[in-house]
């Protein structure tokens, strides 16, 4: 269950960016439903490549590996924990935080948000002490500019 569905969602608890994509809500959909092409949209950096055992496709409960590197290469298992096709997709690991797509169809594209979710991390004080929050918008700021330059005409 995600947090926005069991009601003690702390909006402050929420890192979202919107941007508009020149790509429709399902074309999107497919790109984040393939972990196989996840490396090709991190702006992080931190993302190699999906796992072999990695599905081709997610669907809701599904599992899969990545491959990752912050300083030192480390391996991490996401279950997603949302799935609407093609308005939402979301995934959390160990940690508990959630990472949510949300699109929404608007004239000649798509409106994309990202949002890093950490009302159910399980290190809140963890989240707050690095500044997580802060970084994670960095983050996905690029995530979606590189997200949007992929489908630029």
């Amino acid at each position: 269950m995600s947090s926005s569905e069991n009601g003690k969602s702390d909006p402050k608890k929420i890192v979202s960016v919107t941007v508009k994509v020149n790509a429709s809500p399902q074309t999107i959909f497919d790109l984040l439903a393939d972990p196989s092409k996840h490396g090709e949209i991190d702006g992080s950096g931190t993302i190699k490549n999906a796992q072999a055992s990695a599905p081709q496709r997610l669907s809701l409960g599904a599992k899969f590996g990545m491959d990752m590197k912050v300083g030192v290469n480390y391996k991490i298992t996401n279950e997603v924990v949302e799935f609407d096709e093609p308005k939402r997709i979301a995934w959390r690991h160990f940690g508990g935080h959630v990472w949510r797509y949300i699109l929404e169809p608007v004239d000649g594209g798509t409106m994309v948000t990202e949002q890093f979710d950490w009302n159910t991390s399980k290190s809140q004080l963890t989240m707050r002490v690095m500044n997580y929050p802060a970084k994670n918008r960095v983050s996905i700021e690029k995530t979606l500019a590189l997200l949007a330059e992929r489908f630029a005409s």
